[in-house]
């Protein structure tokens, strides 16, 4: 409850990211979006990560696929998947991969 404003509570719904540990203990949180009273709507995301390299892994791709699978069943759309490095980035969405 320390997390949230007691006097706002029933106002507005807020969507809030708890960060967990393998042991499932909690170690942040983070405000991701502010919604009406009706709710919260997301419309598009970007996942972005760094990397030791520019090629994404089987293990990138697998992720992205099952994370734009995700998004599909709550109408939001994956727009990109970026790799970051000190090199530049990868794009899924270039190269086709979304």
């Amino acid at each position: 409850m320390a997390h949230w404003d007691i006097n706002t509570i029933e106002l507005r719904e807020l969507f809030k990211i708890l960060y967990l540990k393998r042991a499932n203990m909690v170690i942040g949180i983070e405000h991701h979006s502010i919604g009406g009273i009706v709710g919260i709507v997301e419309s598009s995301i970007i996942l972005a990560h760094n990397h030791a390299s520019l090629e994404p892994s089987k293990a990138n791709k697998d992720f992205t696929q099952k994370v734009c699978d995700t998004c599909k069943i709550f109408d939001i759309s994956l727009l990109d998947h970026l790799i970051v490095t000190s090199e530049g980035y990868y794009s899924f969405c270039d190269e086709d991969l979304i």
